[in-house]
């Protein structure tokens, strides 16, 4: 394992404070290994023009800042594709858990709508997935709750799923990070098994 690199990783920070950023310098650092490889699951799905060219944009940033780092989309099976794609020599960087809760607690299509009920076990999948994959997991998310209180029951609802999710993904991850302004707050390192 590289030394930099947590078996296991959850950062979390607001908008732009660079969360995505430090995963990708650790994907970087990753593939610095001959036969490392590194593949982001990107969880975003572009339901419009400005988020269409919004992911385009990070495509083309990411391929420049980390060269050879693999692209899978997988919007709501992330058990599934932690259990495709990762590998002892792999690291895999899912960005974002934000987003992954958003297509099951408040999906844009209909038929989707249909399957929020299964939330609970997509994320119990998820954490045994997470448990079981043989290489290290890089886990990108969103703190959105040091805000102010939403008006809206529904947004209400998420918030609080949100903020349950992160802390489960905090208790089963080594290395927590909080990213403020660019910066790295280190909230919990434990010694890798």
């Amino acid at each position: 394992m590289h030394p930099d690199i947590a078996r296991s990783e959850l950062i979390l920070g607001g908008q732009k404070s660079g969360k995505s950023r430090r995963a990708e310098r650790l994907a970087h650092a990753w593939l610095q290994t001959p036969g490392h490889r590194a593949t982001l699951v990107a969880t975003a799905q572009a339901h419009d023009a400005e988020m269409h060219a919004r992911i385009e944009r990070h495509q083309r940033e990411r391929a420049e800042r980390v060269p050879g780092m693999e692209l899978v989309e997988e919007p709501r099976d992330l058990a599934g594709a932690l259990a495709r794609h990762s590998r002892a020599e792999t690291l895999l960087v899912v960005d974002c858990l934000t987003l992954w809760l958003t297509h099951w607690l408040m999906p844009a299509c209909e038929q989707n709508m249909q399957q929020t009920h299964d939330w609970q076990g997509q994320c119990a999948h998820f954490f045994a997935a997470l448990r079981q994959a043989p290489g290290p997991v890089v886990l990108v998310g969103n703190e959105i709750g040091l805000g102010v209180i939403p008006l809206g029951r529904e947004v209400r609802a998420f918030v609080d799923a949100l903020g349950l999710l992160n802390q489960r993904a905090a208790a089963a991850c080594g290395r927590v990070t909080l990213m403020a302004a660019g910066l790295p707050l280190t909230l919990k390192d434990e010694p890798a098994p």
